[in-house]
């Protein structure tokens, strides 16, 4: 049984890690090398090795809503993107609220993670760790979670660009970039279009002569601010979940990039990528396509070669005079305080299966937490994986066999390389809602949509048609919170807060838009019923059954 736990970084899947084991009735530690917690989020002027970096503007591209955990909903007036000074608050407020900070040793690094010489008997870890003044001390632990996130790792690809040892001005990866200060009046290339290289080119093109955006591959590019100006995550529903497992995904790919090429023709902008539009995690960035069309940002191929001061591309066009290259070129993944053996690869990605644990241990006491890639925050899906394997650590959770566990991680590479376009440094992609609901029924706290629709229909009709908040794991089982039904009904007051700087009159709802809804919603709602009684003919009679019984 696991009593004592090593929890490896204190950032945002460190923290919920915390909790989950004190809910457990576990003890953990944790270890974290800097001097305050909030990993990622923590701005620093000077990016430390090995540790992940951030620039002074950023901002998350995820909702707060949904960015938030499950039982501690983000102050109504923060915004509803916010800036990491935010983030970082919240974080702090959080571990205050739970007092998680009494189990942090800050400025303890750990150096390595070895099992005991009696692990086939008592799954324990020795734990190396070193604090400011260098000394080191040894720590006996019954499980680990590694929770040292994967942006910690610049990939430099210097050998993909010939020429770049003949460069004349400034080159660097978008990790040690901080702010526009040197760009001012600068000949500017960013190479790489994920969401670090639209925001660095955007921010440069207000301060640089020109900035080029230089991408292989192109990318879907849409907007924080969706229709009537709400958040885009505001639309990711259950609904739109059970459509998407209803129609085909062609049909969806279609729609999707309809909508956006009717906001901005991706072809004409320079954009549209190879892959389809659900293939990938789309670059979130408001900005990039007024950019492009005013001049500040011109697209461009891959580039090909780079000869002193000039950049040639693929296409056999040359820029000259560049003062400057930023590598926007993502991050590779390692774990070196890790023992070989504790790593199961399956093709170019670590296997794990849950995508938590690896599945060649003799005993599961090591997870990795946040490691994982979606369309989604990362943050709920760290807590929904940390609630997990604290279940597995205590015991509440019964694993298969290594044999299955492994069959399940390959089973789960084959989808990911079959659904996704995904490479050596995103190895993991899954799909959000599916991902928290395939964790969540295992631990038991799946919100069941049939039962809410016959006892509590007025919160159906917001889990159904809502976001798919955090909240909703905290309705029933294990875990449950008194306060998440208010917390999903109130999660829209918390939207339109921030944006009240100027009181209006009331706006009278529409009658006919409700109508609308709730005709969509038995239609769904039948398909689903149909869905379920097709895959599972029992599902629908055995939850009729227990209703049955709880109203008599």
């Amino acid at each position: 049984m696991v009593h004592t736990v090593a929890v490896i970084g204190a950032g945002p899947s460190g923290l919920t890690s915390i909790k989950a084991c004190l809910d457990e009735g576990m003890v953990p530690t944790c270890f974290e090398s800097s001097d305050d917690m909030g990993g990622l989020w923590k701005f620093k002027e000077v990016s430390e090795p090995n540790r992940a970096s951030i620039y002074r503007s950023l901002t998350i591209n995820i909702w707060k809503e949904m960015m938030c955990y499950s039982d501690f909903p983000i102050p109504a007036d923060y915004p509803n993107y916010m800036h990491h000074s935010k983030i970082l608050k919240y974080f702090r407020m959080y571990a205050e609220h739970f007092k998680l900070l009494q189990h942090i040793r800050f400025q303890t690094s750990v150096k390595s993670v070895r099992q005991r010489p009696d692990f086939s008997r008592s799954g324990q870890w020795e734990v190396v760790t070193e604090n400011k003044d260098g000394q080191e001390e040894r720590h006996v632990f019954d499980a680990v979670i590694c929770c040292s996130g994967h942006f910690n790792y610049p990939n430099l690809p210097l050998k993909d660009f010939p020429g770049i040892e003949t460069f004349e001005g400034k080159y660097f990866h978008s990790w040690d970039y901080k702010g526009p200060e040197d760009m001012y009046g600068k000949r500017v290339v960013v190479i790489g279009i994920g969401n670090s290289g639209g925001d660095i080119a955007v921010e440069g093109s207000r301060v640089a002569e020109e900035v080029y955006l230089s991408t292989r591959s192109g990318a879907w590019v849409i907007r924080q601010v969706s229709d009537n100006g709400l958040p885009v995550d505001r639309f990711n529903t259950r609904f739109f979940h059970i459509m998407l497992k209803l129609l085909p995904m062609s049909f969806f790919n279609w729609l999707g990039e309809k909508k956006l090429n009717s906001m901005y023709d991706h072809a004409m902008y320079g954009l549209k990528p190879k892959h389809r539009f659900f293939s990938q995690i789309p670059v979130i960035n408001d900005d990039l396509p007024f950019k492009i069309l005013s001049g500040g940002v011109i697209v461009k191929p891959n580039v090909k070669e780079i000869r002193g001061s000039s950049v040639v591309f693929d296409d056999g066009s040359m820029v000259e005079n560049v003062d400057m290259i930023v590598f926007a070129t993502g991050y590779n993944y390692d774990f070196p305080y890790l023992p070989n053996n504790a790593i199961y690869k399956s093709g170019h990605r670590v296997g794990l299966y849950k995508l938590v644990l690896p599945p060649n241990l003799e005993h599961p006491t090591l997870a990795i937490v946040g490691f994982i890639h979606s369309d989604g925050a990362i943050m709920p899906q760290a807590e929904m994986q940390a609630r997990w394997v604290a279940r597995v650590f205590k015991g509440h959770k019964k694993l298969p066999s290594n044999q299955a566990m492994i069959k399940a991680v390959e089973k789960d590479t084959k989808a990911i390389e079959k659904n996704y376009v995904v490479s050596k440094l995103t190895p993991i992609q899954v799909d959000f809602v599916e991902y928290m609901d395939n964790l969540a029924m295992d631990i038991g706290v799946q919100p069941s949509l049939l039962w809410l629709f016959f006892t509590d229909f007025p919160l159906f009709w917001r889990v159904f048609w809502g976001p798919v908040t955090a909240y909703q794991y905290r309705l029933m089982g294990p875990g449950k919170w008194k306060g998440a039904r208010r917390a999903i009904f109130t999660q829209f007051d918390r939207m339109y807060q921030p944006l009240k700087t100027r009181q209006l009159d009331p706006q009278q709802s529409s009658t006919t838009g409700r109508l609308i809804k709730l005709s969509l919603t038995l239609t769904a709602g039948g398909a689903a019923l149909y869905y379920v009684h097709v895959h599972n003919p029992t599902t629908i009679p055995n939850l009729l059954s227990k209703f049955h019984l709880q109203t008599v």
